[in-house]
């Protein structure tokens, strides 16, 4: 059995129960179909993340089924879980916290409109009020990547590292989304699939009139510094 701090170990049961919660939200909002997609949170205080397992069905999941991984993707075993295979997007997580460290939750979908803008290669161009204020400007495209290894997390890291925007739409693939916490992630793939799916709309009526990116800016800025009860502003990278 593996022992940490008490401080580390109230973390790990926090994030463990954040975890097995938000993936419910994945249902609630119709992002993902079956077993497919994940959510995984940073462990505030060490160098550690929890992900959900595979192929466990999301009406079975719970804090006590979540997976501990160090951040090289490695299963810590002893540990609630381990003895379960985690999640087959895990290598693409742990690539992410261990480059990203300001990163401190993961969320990937297979949410039906973003897919079908990865699968043309296209960017989400941000001619929408609410896409400015929660992205900041375009959503991109990833690079083409096979699941299996960290190839997956190299392309999150390379298109989002210095964007504004928390969701990268992996080519031929689906959205991966990025938070200060898993809650926040799970927020920009609700989010994406709204933008994805009103935009699409849009194109079939004609073409989207532009916003200007000096009203993009200030969109983002007033809704990361000034909305809501307790603004923090965006995520710094």
């Amino acid at each position: 059995m593996t022992d940490f701090s008490p401080e580390v170990q109230a973390s790990i049961d926090r994030v463990r129960a954040d975890v097995a919660k938000l993936h419910g939200e994945l249902t609630r909002y119709g992002l993902v179909v079956w077993t497919g997609g994940n959510v995984s949170g940073r462990v505030p205080g060490a160098d550690l993340f929890v992900i959900k397992p595979s192929g466990v069905s999301y009406d079975e999941l719970a804090p006590e089924n979540m997976i501990l991984c160090d951040l090289d993707g490695d299963v810590i075993e002893g540990t609630a879980g381990s003895e379960r295979s985690p999640s087959s997007d895990t290598a693409a997580h742990a690539y992410v916290y261990r480059n990203m460290p300001e990163v401190g939750g993961v969320v990937h979908t297979h949410s039906t409109y973003a897919v079908a803008w990865a699968a043309r290669a296209e960017p989400i161009p941000c001619v929408i009020t609410g896409m400015a204020d929660e992205f900041g400007g375009e959503i991109p495209i990833g690079p083409f990547a096979v699941i299996g290894d960290d190839s997956i997390g190299r392309g999150i890291v390379e298109t989002l590292r210095g964007h504004r925007s928390r969701a990268v739409l992996m080519q031929n693939h689906g959205p991966f989304t990025i938070g200060k916490d898993a809650k926040d992630a799970v927020k920009a793939a609700v989010m994406v699939e709204d933008a994805a799916r009103s935009i699409h709309i849009a194109r079939q009526l004609g073409e989207p009139v532009p916003i200007p990116q000096e009203k993009i800016d200030h969109l983002y800025n007033r809704y990361q510094n000034v909305y809501g009860q307790t603004p923090q502003g965006g995520m710094n990278r």
